[in-house]
């Protein structure tokens, strides 16, 4: 059986590649300024001991562990998607080996699967 390729013109993923390499730059940056933002990471933590600044820095931490977990999943759909470009699979989708509609990955670059299989999919997470 044939692998499922789809030759996106150059000219439509050097743009794409470009946007994709950018995103993951700016990421990797918000990234560490959460991080630097963290008074658990950065031990950068108050010493008076009441129960107000304990629970600041207990919001705080949350906030920023969150926000890094969601940039860490950007990050990670974005390499996941130079990669599907770089071995032709780009546009695939994961689940049905169909073409992922263009408007859908025009709104999205880094979605893995067609509307029909996101929707099955999220009806299952349910």
């Amino acid at each position: 059986m044939e692998e499922n390729k789809i030759k996106f013109p150059r000219s439509v993923l050097m743009p794409l590649i470009k946007y994709l390499k950018g995103e993951k730059s700016r990421l990797k940056e918000t990234k560490k300024e959460l991080k630097s933002e963290d008074p658990f990471i950065t031990g950068n933590r108050d010493n008076d001991n009441s129960v107000d600044s304990d629970v600041a820095e207990n919001v705080e931490h949350d906030r920023s562990s969150a926000m890094r977990q969601q940039v860490n999943r950007s990050i990670i759909e974005i390499k996941k998607t130079l990669t599907r470009i770089k071995v032709g699979k780009y546009g695939i989708c994961e689940s049905c080996q169909k073409m992922i509609d263009t408007d859908r990955l025009a709104v999205n670059p880094t979605a893995e699967f067609c509307m029909a299989c996101e929707r099955e999919i999220e009806q299952k997470q349910r």
